[in-house]
């Protein structure tokens, strides 16, 4: 063993560490030893120099050298995470609200791939790079699912349990992640594809009188009807009826979760300070939260009154009628079911993240095929090619072989993913990749929106192009370059579900209507939804009276 003094670059050389080094350690073992004494993330950015800027490549090289020994990241020195200029007690709100879209790329664009902003009290970290993203996203030493004041669900966090909005060193989170994923494995989700079909049946006698009077529709709004009545169904075994009338009302549970996600991006734009404020926004989310939670109770118990048999988790998942029915007969190897008190929690969580997401994505696939030339016809062409009919019996296997339709979808949510907020909080002090100081306990969102869009990583990110997905430069992608449900052991549960219900519901409405955008208004997001979602989108759903004909086989 011998020491040497290593510091990092940008810093002082008074300020070096001695580190033990085995000299028969290899050089990448070298730097994960200077790494570790660091606290740097990623050691395989670590290159090492001279006081003089000359290159040490090898272990020979690092140990003759006589003085400390600099250390870089990625080739940068260690630097403060930059943040924009901001003004007393308001910060930098009025530089990114209300487009923090557009100006969160601008931020990008103008300070680099990690930036920060205070507003109103509040500082917030983000990050447009997918290897930071990637470290982050792993339960790691440095990283876990810690939401605090600053993390951006810490409005909705109580109760704490659950699988989306708990702590993840936390007994409640373990409990319920034992049990919960299995009812959403690929497995479970394949015995849910005809309600999902059904679902999407059910909108038929409204589109079709909307049609018939040559009504256009806000997509969000019936796509928001759509998904949130196929979680009614998944998660309590309930048909909120969305479809019954052109103008059924939300169920209570649907609609108490709308103005639960609204009211949250607001309060969590803000200063800490302003979420206990005893009237406003503040006290308006905490009532709406406290109703909705009645409304889920409520419907748990009716959902549970017929509970007949406890099953072993894998069987209670393939064999239950709903969440809530499998909740109450799922026990596992010892026995034990899913503690009460983490219930209503975990069910909260299904329903009230089960469905915005997807109601985003569905609206945002209508967006893309009624302003995109040629995808429609695409997606048509490549159903009837596959033998779909009017009287097509949707399964498992057959929505995922439809290759066109997979790549269309992961071009949506490359483009325009729903969700732009997952966020991650700091374990210790850290040197993150390109040299960025990241302070213990701080939050960092990784900016979805901003890494599928990021020229660094994608070629012409711009351009919505579903032939993409194949080629060699998106197989080769850094890790952490897409990530539409989040990534690593706290990513969405759900994401099976998820996409099962869109490639179920899209090609359904798909083959029985053609669309077509209503105004050529630019099409404009809302600032103040958890989620991405497109808020004047109109489209007219024109019932189909022919079809192509089925390609010729070379």
């Amino acid at each position: 063993m011998v020491y040497k003094d290593f510091y990092l670059l940008g810093e002082s050389p008074s300020q070096s560490h001695m580190v033990e080094i085995d000299i028969y350690h290899d050089f990448e073992a070298l730097k994960t030893v200077v790494a570790d004494s660091f606290s740097v993330v990623d050691p395989s950015g670590l290159a090492f120099q001279t006081e003089q800027m000359k290159s040490l490549e090898n272990m020979d090289e690092v140990l003759d050298w006589e003085s400390p020994v600099a250390v870089s990241i990625n080739g940068h020195h260690v630097r403060d995470v930059p943040s924009p200029d901001g003004l007393p007690f308001l910060g930098s709100y009025l530089q990114v609200y209300p487009d923090h879209l557009g100006n969160h790329q601008r931020l990008f664009s103008t300070l680099g791939s990690v930036i920060k902003h205070t507003d109103l009290g509040r500082t917030t970290y983000l990050t447009n790079d997918p290897t930071v993203a990637f470290h982050a996203f792993q339960e790691s030493p440095f990283w876990t699912k810690k939401i605090n004041e600053d993390h951006p669900l810490y409005q909705i966090k109580n109760p704490p349990a659950g699988v989306f909005v708990g702590d993840t060193d936390t007994q409640a989170w373990r409990d319920v992640h034992k049990f919960l994923p299995a009812a959403l494995s690929p497995k479970a989700v394949r015995h849910y594809t005809p309600m999902m079909q059904a679902t999407a049946q059910s909108s038929f006698k409204v589109f079709d009188e909307l049609d018939e009077k040559t009504e256009a529709w806000n997509t969000f709004s019936y796509m928001f009807k759509m998904a949130s009545q196929a979680v009614g169904k998944l998660a309590l075994g309930e048909n909120f009826d969305h479809f019954s009338s052109i103008d059924a009302p939300l169920n209570e549970i649907v609609r108490t979760v709308g103005e639960v996600l609204e009211l949250n991006k607001k309060v969590a734009s803000k200063g800490a300070w302003y979420s206990h404020l005893p009237f406003g926004d503040p006290k308006r989310l905490r009532d709406v939260g406290a109703e909705f939670q009645a409304h889920c109770e409520k419907a748990i118990r009716k959902a549970q009154a017929d509970h007949t048999g406890d099953l072993p988790i894998a069987e209670a998942a393939l064999n239950a009628t709903s969440i809530a029915d499998f909740a109450a007969r799922a026990i596992d190897e010892k026995g034990n079911k899913l503690p009460r008190e983490n219930l209503l929690p975990a069910m909260a969580v299904v329903l009230g993240a089960g469905f915005t997401t997807t109601a985003s994505l569905l609206s945002w696939m209508i967006y893309s095929i009624v302003t995109y030339p040629g995808i429609q016809d695409k997606l048509l062409q490549e159903l009837i090619d596959n033998g779909v009919t009017s009287d097509t019996e949707w399964t498992f296997d057959s929505t995922n072989s439809l290759p066109y339709l997979d790549r269309f979808i992961k071009e949506v949510q490359r483009l325009h993913n729903p969700s732009y907020q997952p966020a991650r909080t700091a374990l210790r002090d850290q040197i993150l990749p390109g040299g960025y100081r990241f302070p213990k306990d701080a939050v960092l969102v990784c900016a979805v929106h901003h890494i599928h869009n990021n020229p660094k990583v994608w070629d012409d990110p711009a351009k919505f192009n579903p032939d993409r997905w194949g080629t060699e430069a998106v197989k080769n992608r850094p890790k952490g370059a897409y990530a539409p449900f989040a990534l690593g052991p706290r990513s969405c549960i759900g994401f099976n579900f998820a996409l099962q219900e869109v490639k179920t519901v899209f090609p359904t409405l798909l083959y029985r209507y053609e669309f077509h955008r209503s105004g050529d208004d630019p099409i404009e997001y809302d600032p103040n939804f958890q989620l991405i979602r497109p808020m004047n989108l109109y489209v007219r759903a024109k019932k189909r009276t022919e079809w192509p004909q089925p390609s010729k086989k070379e």
